[in-house]
């Protein structure tokens, strides 16, 4: 009883915690930063959030990902995005996270993860890709949770569900992966 009243404070002061927009670089080293639920979702619980830390490895970075309050045993798609709500614009999938019987989950990702994180139009032109989002996997998975069946392009197979958490906390222009910065 002790244990399950710990772990809902516990979800309930990371929730709160995830509905300020933080991002903080510690040392030029290192970011942490929050997901918040997507924009209307309405089928999930409303405690669900991620935390992102970003650690920088020298030519590569780290992106350690945690995520909370999520349906149990699912399993979801990570893509680093041009913007944090739709439309999202470039996107570069990451892989997967998948959650466990409490709806947590954690994943790891290398690469690069910091206002470096671009890529060239046919023209050249540089577009900046600073915000995360994590969708269902499966769309069947988010119709057995509630939620829309709508089936969206965000997976290896092109047929993921709908979007779960993402940065849509941060300002499209100004996207958490910016706070990393390269140390001269």
């Amino acid at each position: 009883m002790k244990k399950t009243i710990w772990l809902g404070v516990m979800v309930i002061a990371m929730a709160l915690i995830s509905m300020v927009p933080q991002a903080h670089a510690a040392a030029s080293s290192n970011i942490s930063f929050n997901l918040v639920a997507a924009p209307g979702l309405k089928c999930i619980p409303s405690i669900a959030f991620g935390r992102v830390t970003i650690s920088d490895l020298g030519t590569v970075q780290n992106l350690h990902l945690e995520v909370f309050g999520l349906v149990a045993n699912t399993s979801y798609t990570v893509f680093i995005t041009q913007h944090g709500q739709r439309p999202f614009g470039f996107s570069w999938y990451q892989g997967e996270v998948e959650t466990d019987k409490s709806g947590r989950g954690v994943a790891d990702y290398r690469g690069i993860f910091s206002e470096e994180t671009f890529l060239l139009t046919d023209s050249n032109t540089p577009v900046q890709m600073d915000h995360i989002g994590i969708w269902f996997a499966d769309a069947a998975d988010a119709v057995k949770a509630g939620c829309s069946g709508v089936v969206t392009p965000f997976d290896g197979d092109h047929e993921a569900g709908i979007l779960v958490l993402s940065t849509a906390n941060f300002p499209d222009d100004q996207g958490p992966l910016l706070q990393l910065k390269e140390i001269e």
